[in-house]
């Protein structure tokens, strides 16, 4: 699967882009702040419905423009289309999918599976367990079709029984119809989720040798609860704990990945450019599961690549991406740092971005 055209119209400093991609990789080049991190943020929209740089949809429009319009076309038999606008005087989103309005958010999601790796994506090792949990249940909502239901009912079980334990009185006999939702949907969860963690982990480790040698990194799941009890038995031991909390909590909503290096969490002792490969492994690791269990590709959106790698490990990171077979968009302040790195076999394009006079950026093919 790649973006065989893009069509992006109202964005940020962009003025209107109209690109045809190479089928593999594709660098965009240019000063800061020329608007590179803004056509990832386009095709990151058009794939997620959200934005990566802000979360208020309305800050990416382009000054003065009443709407964003954001279009693509992904190759293959039959190809498939996918549109967003965003217009600035309204909070919802129209979608559009092989010309279809009124689609929901997660058919997008579906049709046009994207990875981005940027400064933010270090969020992994040293952020909440919110954004593993994030990554954790992207893999298994593409890869287990059962997963998106599961997750719905959990989390509105959840946001319920909340609502109870802050009632202040508990009526035994209304809390325990909630529980049984979350005990019998987080049970579901996690199953799903830990069949995905088997699959992933070897994925996931050979993926981690091909760019570092980190012998003593371990990845582990997590599922939030006393892996020795049932949840069900959990939420009613717990109902006092958790009424004068305000919320529930072990459960799958609490679920985490620990990556850790003899014992101690990863962020604490690897460097940064260590802490980029791992975060690339794991990212790259989901593309390649994904492919050998759905014969999809996934896009890869790389936010300056070159960053915090020297030649050495940028080379092994380009290599593990020809490799792959995937689509990648990358951003790059200088170009020479991945010219001429590439295969002569591999489907390649460099595009320059930069302000024209009008004060707008315009993408470029480069040569």
């Amino acid at each position: 699967m790649s973006v065989s055209r893009l069509n992006l119209q109202g964005l940020r400093n962009l003025a209107p882009v109209e690109m045809c991609p190479a089928s593999r990789i594709n660098v965009i080049y240019g000063v800061n702040g020329s608007g590179k991190t803004s056509l990832l943020e386009g095709i990151h929209i058009l794939g997620m419905g959200r934005s990566f740089r802000t979360r208020q949809l309305k800050h990416a429009i382009q000054s003065e423009a009443p709407y964003m319009t954001l279009y693509g076309r992904l190759a293959g038999d039959p190809e498939v289309t996918l549109g967003v606008r965003r217009m600035r005087a309204q909070r919802e989103l129209e979608l559009r999918l092989r010309g279809e309005k009124g689609v929901r958010l997660a058919e997008l999601v579906e049709a046009m599976p994207l990875q981005l790796i940027n400064p933010d994506a270090f969020r992994l090792l040293e952020g909440s367990p919110a954004g593993r949990r994030e990554f954790l249940d992207w893999g298994v909502f593409h890869v287990k079709h059962s997963f998106l239901d599961a997750w719905k009912r959990t989390r509105r079980a959840v946001k319920h029984r909340n609502a109870l334990l802050r009632r202040g009185r508990i009526v035994p006999s209304e809390i325990a119809v909630w529980e049984y939702e979350l005990a019998t949907w987080g049970e579901q969860m996690d199953a799903l989720r830990q069949a995905w963690f088997n699959e992933f982990l070897p994925v996931f480790d050979e993926t981690l040798k091909e760019l570092i040698s980190l012998p003593d990194l371990t990845l582990r799941y997590v599922r939030g609860w006393d892996k020795q009890r049932a949840l069900a038995e959990v939420l009613q031991d717990s109902r006092q704990a958790d009424q004068q909390m305000g919320f529930t909590q072990q459960g799958p909503q609490r679920a985490d990945l620990r990556i850790r290096i003899n014992k101690q969490p990863a962020v604490e002792v690897l460097s940064r450019g260590q802490q980029k490969l791992v975060v690339s492994a794991l990212k790259l690791a989901q593309g390649r599961l994904l492919e050998s269990t759905t014969q999809r590709h996934c896009i890869y959106l790389i936010d300056d690549l070159p960053a915090e790698l020297d030649s050495t490990h940028r080379g092994r990171f380009c290599n593990l991406l020809e490799k792959m077979q995937c689509q990648a968009f990358i951003t790059s302040v200088e170009p020479s740092a991945l010219r001429g790195i590439w295969e002569p076999s591999t489907d390649a394009g460099m595009f320059h971005v930069k302000q024209s006079s009008q004060g707008l950026s315009q993408l470029l093919p480069d040569g």
